[in-house]
């Protein structure tokens, strides 16, 4: 098993940048991949970016490309979401995720994933 607690959300302006943390405990972190999601109401959960086990492969989702990065710290148990150019349709509540059995094809769904964390808000205003 592995607990996950995100931290770092906020309010911030539309072009301002925020950073995500999700810590983890448990289990060895370089076993699982890591992603972050977010939900909105009234949507459905979205796939944001994803880090493979070793940090050496990244995939985001189109509309974060060359704005979000994904990144993480095996040493530290923790996996980073660095917002930049942020826009008020990124708000939402943002969720990290961790398997150990994560593909490139299977990343993108959440019901794959076995732990999340409790989310953080990200709150960009206009």
């Amino acid at each position: 098993q592995v607990q996950l607690v995100e931290s770092g959300g906020g309010l911030v302006q539309a072009g301002g940048s925020l950073r995500l943390s999700c810590a983890a405990s448990g289990r060895t972190f370089s076993r699982y991949a890591m992603a972050w999601f977010r939900k909105t109401p009234g949507k459905e959960r979205e796939f944001v970016a994803a880090v493979s086990k070793s940090g050496g492969s990244t995939y985001y989702t189109d509309s974060v490309k060359g704005r979000f990065t994904i990144s993480r710290d095996n040493a530290k148990n923790t996996v980073y979401l660095q917002m930049n150019s942020l826009k008020p349709e990124d708000t939402a509540v943002y969720y990290c995720a961790a398997d150990e059995s994560i593909t490139i094809v299977t990343m993108y769904v959440g019901g794959n994933y076995d732990y999340w964390g409790q989310g953080t808000q990200v709150t960009v205003s206009s």
